[in-house]
């Protein structure tokens, strides 16, 4: 069975999965994930791509990636970040090869529908694989800076996380209440399948514009229905 290709459209965010050789584990220290974390910091300002959310597991990566004007902004930061990586690993471990799955996976988002329940998702993933009870216990991913409670100088904030409140303690408090709601299983499942086939995470209305941005045919499956930005107030 062929491949389905990646979408990739500029301007708009991007659901990024790469995951370890035979799904082995890619971070074992935090010094691994302190040194991916640089380099994603790097090449996020050489390539003036945005960095919305992020998530190191042990043997994956989650990003929330905008490439900004250039659409192949997301495969040369993937290359660069697989690249590095592959040699710190194999450096300390003594070892030659590559550390990672050979293609990573891209799904298209929706901004204004479905960009918040992303980046719950991806934040939630550390209580889900049960490493944390509560996601401000993890400290690799982007829920401690979105809430507010630690600084970060390089990531992005998204239109969709901007529009939360006035002010920045509003839009925390109000991401930490987004987040605290959970992901309802129907959600949990149409935004890991869309990552998963490289399609898009989006209503059937998104898919038709960006087929006809893209001049082709998109495959879809039916959409789940997140509670897209039911924030308390």
């Amino acid at each position: 069975m062929p491949r389905t290709g990646r979408i990739v459209v500029a301007g708009y965010p991007h659901h990024v999965v790469h995951r370890g050789h035979n799904r082995d584990p890619v971070f074992l220290t935090a010094g691994d994930r302190f040194s991916y974390l640089d380099t994603l910091r790097e090449f996020r300002a050489a390539l003036r791509l945005q960095v919305y959310g992020y998530c190191l597991m042990t043997n994956h990566v989650h990003l929330i990636i905008n490439p900004g004007a250039d659409c192949s902004a997301i495969g040369r930061l993937m290359k660069r970040l697989a690249g590095r990586h592959t040699r710190r690993i194999n450096r300390l471990k003594s070892r030659t090869g590559t550390a990672w799955e050979g293609r990573f996976k891209c799904s298209l988002i929706d901004t204004n529908s479905y960009l918040l329940a992303c980046s719950r998702y991806v934040d939630l993933n550390p209580v889900r694989a049960n490493l944390v009870s509560r996601p401000e216990e993890y400290s690799w991913s982007s829920f401690r800076a979105l809430a507010g409670l630690a600084d970060s100088d390089w990531l992005d904030e998204s239109p969709c996380y901007l529009a939360l409140g006035e002010s920045s303690e509003d839009r925390q408090k109000r991401y930490r209440d987004f987040v605290g709601c959970g992901v309802e299983e129907s959600e949990l499942e149409f935004l890991r399948d869309a990552v998963r086939r490289n399609q898009l995470t989006g209503s059937d209305d998104f898919v038709r514009e960006m087929e006809d941005q893209v001049s082709r045919r998109i495959s879809t499956r039916a959409p789940g229905r997140p509670r897209r930005g039911e924030v308390s107030q």
